[in-house]
């Protein structure tokens, strides 16, 4: 299923194909304070609709993942990195989807403030 995305301000728009099983609730010192549900998927399954210089980053921590952001509406629509294999993937917030039910999905949890 395609799905489109957006930051709130509309500055950042994207499609992204794929199913959801999940999404994944991270409590390290980033996600637990934007809030976001992340949607792990291959980067080639994420297609920006806006000049990727509409994207601010920001990193932290060991700089493994590319946290984007909306610098003028503040919201954190994507990241990006790689899966272990080396593969481009983008993690999607999942509350940043147009027409899905959050309520469906379901959530795992997972500690990275200990990691």
């Amino acid at each position: 299923m395609k799905y489109q995305g957006s930051c709130h301000c509309g500055n950042i728009k994207f499609e992204v194909e794929g199913e959801i099983k999940s999404g994944l609730a991270c409590n390290c010192s980033m996600c637990q304070r934007k809030g976001s549900l992340l949607w792990f998927v291959p980067r080639h399954a994420m297609r920006l609709l806006t000049p990727e210089e509409n994207a601010s980053s920001y990193l932290f921590n060991k700089h493994k993942i590319t946290h984007r952001f909306c610098a003028t509406c503040g919201i954190h629509p994507y990241a990006t990195s790689s899966m272990p294999t080396g593969e481009p993937m983008a993690a999607i917030n999942l509350r940043c989807l147009e027409e899905i039910d959050l309520e469906a999905i379901p959530v795992t949890h997972y500690d990275g403030r200990s990691v």
